[in-house]
């Protein structure tokens, strides 16, 4: 991803058509709010795959690991090597599935800890480190399916699945763990089920004595349903970034957004009634209106879908965007905003005066969800990091 700390010549203020900015303040917030709520009980785990939800990796790893974050979690193992290059020494899971015999000779000289999900991969995994001659054991961690029905041994199958991993060489059991379905729904039902599953083969291994050193189950929204689901680490990924997996869940933290989006104008011009505008002319002025082109689209982040539907903050005011969102650019209708010049900053996501824009809002509006609006945004946008306090100013959509 392109760093302005890489080119300190070259500012974003300066050259940039848009980018995003990150703020360290608020991400620190969010971690201490965590932290706070776990109390001693818990370690945190910060969750920083998919490029920390397109806040930047290395950044926001730094930032959570220095705020009271104990563990690192990604989803693939380029992603830990990354942090590890950045000379993160955090511990780091790699939570999805790994079976080559390349990827795990990776995770053995980076020193990843994986996540193991069937007697097979764990037999590969043995054999492949004892190949290496300087191989020492690598720490990894048993996934169990309470309900997810994606990753994970069967949870009943539990005491098998330690039973094999402890006996294979070069392989050391750091964590047992499961990860929910439905924890962010106002209906627990699903939720428990999944939990009484885990408890039950945690008994059946405290039977045997075989309870690993750690277990983990609480994702962002687990971790603020019930702290009885904290074990001893949780692992949070949304909520760092201040957001909330559900509405029910916002009076529970005080979390502050970490992410805005800005884009520049780069050129304004006056269309008279009856005039199309952009790809398929699905917007055709109804009066002469004031246009600014603004240097970002759907190449950047900005859904295609969101066309005609989607306003933009403009110096503490509101715009509509206008005409189909095209790859590089999209159009506002600036008509009420006067004096506004080329370069002028246009914020598409944050706070602006009285104003904010959330990623919920875009989520609500393309029938999406928070997740992948944050993770949408492309590394042709750079990442800057700023220090500001975050506005508590309503919801733009809320205020339709």
């Amino acid at each position: 991803m392109l760093s302005w700390e890489q080119t300190p010549s070259l500012s974003p203020m300066r050259c940039c058509r848009a980018w995003v900015e990150i703020d360290l303040e608020a991400l620190r917030h969010n971690v201490r709010q965590f932290r706070a709520w776990l109390g001693n009980q818990a370690q945190l785990m910060a969750v920083v795959k998919a490029d920390a939800y397109g806040h930047g990796a290395v950044m926001v790893a730094q930032t959570a690991l220095k705020a009271g974050a104990s563990w690192l979690g990604v989803a693939t193992v380029p992603e830990g090597i990354e942090l590890r290059t950045a000379g993160i020494q955090a511990p780091i899971l790699v939570m999805g599935a790994v079976n080559s015999h390349e990827e795990m000779q990776a995770i053995a000289r980076w020193r990843l800890q994986p996540t193991l999900v069937m007697p097979k991969q764990a037999l590969v995994f043995s054999d492949t480190l004892s190949r290496l001659a300087s191989a020492r054991p690598v720490e990894v961690h048993l996934k169990l399916d309470t309900g997810m029905s994606r990753l994970g041994f069967p949870a009943a199958e539990a005491v098998e699945l330690v039973r094999f991993v402890r006996q294979l060489p070069h392989l050391k059991i750091s964590s047992l763990y499961s990860h929910f379905a439905t924890a962010d729904s106002p209906d627990p039902t699903i939720m428990r089920q999944q939990h009484q599953r885990f408890e039950a083969a945690i008994a059946q291994l405290e039977e045997h004595h075989l309870r690993p050193l750690r277990l983990h189950l609480a994702n962002t929204a687990a971790t603020l349903v019930d702290p009885a689901l904290h074990y001893d680490m949780v692992r949070v990924g949304l909520g760092l970034y201040g957001l909330y997996p559900a509405p029910h869940l916002q009076a529970v933290l005080d979390l502050k957004p970490v992410m805005q989006v800005k884009a520049r104008i780069t050129h304004l011009k006056d269309l008279p009634a009856g005039t199309g505008v952009s790809y398929g002319h699905s917007y055709v002025t109804d009066r002469p209106i004031r246009m600014a082109v603004v240097g970002i689209g759907y190449a950047d982040g900005v859904p295609r879908i969101l066309s005609n539907r989607v306003q933009v903050m403009i110096r503490g005011q509101l715009a509509p965007q206008i005409g189909t969102i095209t790859m590089d650019q999209l159009m506002v209708d600036v008509t009420h905003i006067p004096n506004l010049q080329e370069g002028d900053v246009v914020t598409l996501l944050g706070h602006d005066g009285p104003h904010r824009i959330t990623p919920d809002d875009w989520a609500a509006l393309t029938h999406s969800i928070s997740w992948e609006i944050l993770c949408g945004f492309k590394h042709r946008l750079p990442r800057i990091a700023v220090e500001q306090p975050i506005s508590s100013a309503p919801s733009a959509m809320q205020e339709r």
